[in-house]
């Protein structure tokens, strides 16, 4: 599983990492990205439902994960 953890990122939008790992993975790849911005986090749910992409959100405290297979 590859992960990608954009919390704390204060220079650009945490969803150019996501974003760019989506991009660059291997079909099939396993990816999860960790966000701690809320509007990001579901700029990035509302995404990869467009795309058709199932996904598997998880809450931790302020700290928010979505789990997905790339296509």
């Amino acid at each position: 599983m590859k992960i990608i953890d954009t919390r704390g990122q204060k220079h650009y939008s945490p969803l150019i990492p996501a974003i760019k790992a989506i991009c660059e993975a291997r079909k099939g790849e396993q990816l999860e990205i960790i966000m701690d911005d809320a509007a990001a986090f579901n700029d990035l749910k509302e995404y990869l439902a467009e795309q058709q992409t199932g996904f598997r959100e998880i809450y931790d405290g302020e700290d928010m994960r979505v789990q997905f297979f790339s296509d």
